[in-house]
C-alpha cells in the first residue's frame, strides 16, 4: 500500500480526496494536514510516501514547503501530486522544477484522481521491476516516462460521449493493468456493454486505447482492450 498523506487547508476538500484515495487500490491515507508547520510534522511522523498537496495554505506556499522538504531530506522524501486551484504557469513551471509527479488543479473528480494514481502507481511497479545494479535499455526508460503520464483525453470528446464517463472507461483499464472484455469494463465503471463497447471504440480510434483480438478454438474472437495505442 502506497502511504498518502493529503495537505489541504480547507477541511472539507481534505475529507473529501482522502476518500477518493481510498477509493483506488493500492493506496491508504496515512493522514491530512491543513498547513505547512502541520505537513512538516506529519512526514517527520507519519513517513508518507506520496503527498497530494495544495499549493495555497495558510502559512504559505506548497511550493515552499516542496523546496524545504528538498533541502532538509536527510534519505528518501515523499513525491508529491499537486492538487490546487492554482492554474498559473509560474507555479506549473516551479512543481515540475521540484520535481512533483503530477499537477491536477481543482475541481476534479474521482475518475481524473483516479487515473493520476494509476499512472504513479504504474510508475512505481515498473522502477521496483529494474535491477537498480544494471544500465536501463531505452525501451525500458521509454517506458518509465510513459507511465508517469496519465493517458490524455481527446479536448471535446465526440457527439455522444460525455468526458466523465471516458474518463472511468479509461480509468478501469489503467486500473486493471490487463486487457478487459466491454462486459468487464461496464461491470467495473457501471455502464452496460453496449455503451462500454462504445466508448472502447471510440478510443481505440483516438489511438488511447489498443484492441486484441484473442482468437478460442471456435466462433469469433474475443475483443479484448488494454491501454496504450495501437
Amino acid at each position: 500500500m502506497i502511504r498518502t498523506l493529503v495537505v489541504d487547508d480547507d477541511f472539507r476538500v481534505s475529507a473529501i480526496h482522502a476518500a477518493y484515495v481510498g477509493r483506488v487500490a493500492g493506496f491508504e491515507v496515512v493522514g491530512q494536514a491543513g498547513s505547512v508547520a502541520a505537513t512538516v510534522e506529519a512526514v517527520r511522523e507519519l513517513r508518507p510516501e506520496l503527498l497530494l498537496l495544495d499549493v495555497y495554505l495558510p502559512d504559505g506556499s506548497g511550493l515552499d514547503l516542496l523546496r524545504r522538504l528538498v533541502a532538509e531530506a536527510a534519505g528518501p522524501r515523499p513525491d508529491a501530486l499537486m492538487i490546487t486551484a492554482a492554474s498559473d504557469v509560474a507555479s506549473v513551471r516551479a512543481a515540475m522544477q521540484l520535481g512533483a509527479t503530477g499537477y491536477l488543479v481543482k475541481p476534479f473528480g474521482f475518475a481524473a484522481l483516479q487515473e493520476r494514481l494509476g499512472s504513479y502507481r504504474e510508475l512505481r511497479d515498473r522502477v521496483a521491476a529494474l535491477d537498480p545494479a544494471a544500465d536501463a535499455a531505452q525501451a525500458e526508460v521509454d517506458a518509465l516516462f510513459s507511465a508517469a503520464r496519465p493517458s490524455a483525453l481527446p479536448a471535446v470528446p465526440a457527439k455522444g460521449h460525455s468526458a466523465p464517463t471516458l474518463s472511468l472507461v479509461l480509468a478501469a483499464l489503467r486500473e486493471a493493468r490487463c486487457d478487459l472484455s466491454a462486459a468487464q469494463v461496464g461491470e467495473q465503471t457501471g455502464v452496460s456493454r453496449a455503451t462500454a463497447q462504445r466508448y472502447l471504440s471510440y478510443l481505440v480510434r483516438e489511438g488511447l486505447v489498443r484492441l486484441e483480438l484473442k482468437y478460442g478454438a471456435t466462433g469469433r474472437p474475443e475483443h479484448r482492450y488494454r491501454v496504450g495505442g495501437t
